[in-house]
């Protein structure tokens, strides 16, 4: 199978798309923009930079596809990769712009059943694009033990913030959540060519 080719910008269409989604749904879109090619860099680069060789790659709230594209031509192939997205506006356009990538139209909630189902124990990468209303950070039913449980012993979680309000409760809760259920966190520089500027936390070895 030829590797899937490189990702191109967003287009005006796929903006228009997402933007309409934000005003029908905000909390559930989290942002009225997609994530730039600077941030997908960041991110793939957090994502990727020690995998299997055939890794299973998993992309929570995938939106309009700003990560998914550029994880598939890193990927090459290889592996598994799956996008998950509750909006089902957004999922059917993920399905038709990336046909090779297994998207799943469902809430994040379901992650255990929903891998599962699929016959996966346990995920190599997963990439994270939700926000804090979908994460509930520092709640009894916040989704970040949820993703550590989702994970390898080995598995990388990847999850994107904005860098404006990191200082806000929510980004500090979201921050105690991680070092809570994974021994190793970081996080990256802000990346200034995002709306927002957005940052990267990067959260391995899920404790057990």
């Amino acid at each position: 199978m030829p590797p899937e080719p490189a990702p191109r910008a967003a287009s005006f269409a796929d903006r228009a798309v997402f933007a309409a989604q934000f005003v029908r749904a905000p909390l559930a879109t989290a942002s009225v923009w997609p994530s730039s090619s600077a941030l997908a860099r960041a991110v793939a680069d957090a994502a990727l930079r020690v995998a299997p060789a055939d890794p299973v790659v998993v992309e929570l709230g995938a939106g309009s596809g700003a990560f998914t594209g550029l994880l598939a031509h890193r990927l090459a192939g290889r592996g598994r990769q799956l996008a998950v997205e509750v909006n089902p506006v957004l999922a059917h356009r993920l399905a038709e712009r990336f046909p090779r990538v297994e998207v799943v139209p469902a809430d994040v909630a379901e992650l255990d059943a929903l891998l599962a189902l699929r016959g996966i124990a346990g995920a190599d990468v997963l990439v994270s694009g939700l926000g804090w209303s979908a994460t509930r950070p520092g709640r009894g039913d916040s989704l970040v033990p949820v993703m550590a449980r989702a994970l390898a012993d080995d598995g990388v979680l990847v999850q994107l913030a904005y860098g404006p309000t990191s200082w806000a409760a929510p980004a500090r809760a979201l921050r105690a959540d991680l070092a809570a259920c994974f021994a190793e966190c970081g996080t990256s520089s802000i990346v200034w060519r995002n709306l927002p500027p957005a940052l990267v936390h990067r959260a391995a070895r899920p404790r057990r």
